[in-house]
C-alpha cells in the first residue's frame, strides 16, 4: 500500500496497529487494518525500506501515528545490504 493510501487510512482511523520490522539489514513497516495486514510500498510497487530504525520511525510519525511495535527478531545489524 502506498503512502498516500496509508495516510488516508490513518486519518480515517482504520489502522489498528503499526509494526516496524527489522529484516536483514533493513526495516519495513506493516499496518493492520480491519481487513488485512498491509506493507508500506513504493510508487513502483516494491516494499518501502529504510536503513535505520530512526528513519523508519520518523516516517511512521509523519503519517500521524504515535505508537508502533518493533520486531527485531530477524534484524541483523552487521549484515551488508545488497546494492541494487
Amino acid at each position: 500500500m502506498n503512502e498516500k493510501t496509508l495516510r488516508a487510512l490513518v486519518e480515517a482511523g482504520a489502522v489498528k496497529r503499526v509494526r516496524i520490522i527489522g529484516d536483514g539489514a533493513r526495516f519495513h513497516v506493516e499496518a493492520d487494518t480491519p481487513n488485512a495486514t498491509v506493507v508500506a510500498m513504493t510508487a513502483k510497487g516494491a516494499p518501502r525500506t529504510w536503513g535505520t530504525l530512526d528513519a523508519s520511525a520518523r516516517w511512521v510519525r509523519a503519517l500521524g501515528i504515535g505508537t508502533a511495535q518493533l520486531d527485531v527478531s530477524r534484524w541483523q545489524p552487521g549484515q551488508r545490504g545488497l546494492r541494487v
